[in-house]
């Protein structure tokens, strides 16, 4: 597997077109060499005029390419695999799966033993270069992993873990973006209670939230430490955050965490 080589992403949905263009930001790749796939095509003019090569045939694109990223949803993806099936050649294909719930396993199972998978779990801040994304495989080479390791970074932050694992990840990274921008709409909501017009709110809340996780990023600090900064006693702070928990606050969090790890799991085997 080599930077040079020709990627297909087959499902170019929210994640596929989202690594798409961060790839092509991020100068990996030029938008030539990526070829997205959807049935219906009209649903990918805009990325035509861009320089991205399109198609609603799998197993062409599959015959032409070498990086095979699978980001369909998990109920679509064995009508995909029966498609690519024979233009599958396990000594030069690299299968990417991005879809939540599939085992590398899974996709041996349909594509032969032979087939080099590696799972990969981004985020949609993949986009902005922003993604923490999870790798894990069960057969791939070291070269692969750390090829792909490089196309990731690219996008953001990467750590490899096990395949038991990718689940949780799931829950945790990708579910996790539509958590936190709750939270950060939930803060913006009180704002505009207790005074400010929308738009001031929403920008004060998202900044406030960036610069606590630069916080925690940048200076390898811990969230308690870095909240007993700004807790003092019978201060506001402290009061405003033991009300939060009083009303579950870190346990609702927990609990979708658990729910949202449990339902990633199921969805290609239960739909």
């Amino acid at each position: 597997m080599a930077k040079a080589q020709k990627i297909a992403i087959l499902g170019s949905g929210n994640i596929g077109m989202s690594l798409a263009r961060g790839l092509v930001k991020a100068e990996y790749c030029k938008a030539q060499d990526i070829t997205l796939t959807r049935r219906g095509l009209d649903h990918l003019s805009e990325q035509a005029s861009q320089g991205f090569n399109t198609s609603d045939q799998n197993s062409t694109v599959v015959a032409k390419s070498e990086v095979i990223i699978l980001a369909v949803l998990p109920q679509q993806l064995d009508t995909l695999l029966a498609q690519i099936n024979g233009a599958i050649d396990p000594k030069r294909h690299v299968i990417i799966s991005v879809i939540s719930g599939v085992s590398c396993a899974n996709i041996k199972a349909k594509l032969g033993n032979d087939v080099q998978v590696i799972r990969v779990m981004p985020n949609t801040a993949i986009a902005i270069g922003q993604s923490m994304t999870c790798i894990a495989s069960d057969n791939a080479s070291a070269e692969n992993i750390a090829e792909v390791t490089k196309m990731f970074e690219t996008v953001g932050a990467v750590i490899k873990i096990n395949e038991d694992l990718m689940t949780s990840a799931t829950a945790l990274c990708a579910c996790g973006v539509a958590f936190f921008l709750r939270a950060i709409r939930a803060a913006s909501q009180g704002g505009i209670e207790i005074g400010f017009h929308a738009d001031e709110a929403l920008k004060m809340a998202v900044q406030t939230a960036k610069g606590a996780a630069d916080l925690l990023l940048l200076q390898n600090s811990h969230p308690e430490h870095e909240i007993d900064k700004v807790t003092s006693p019978k201060g506001c702070t402290i009061a405003g955050l033991n009300e939060m928990e009083h009303q579950g606050f870190s346990s609702s969090l927990i609990k979708g965490i658990k729910l949202s790890a449990q339902k990633a799991g199921d969805l290609y085997t239960k739909g």
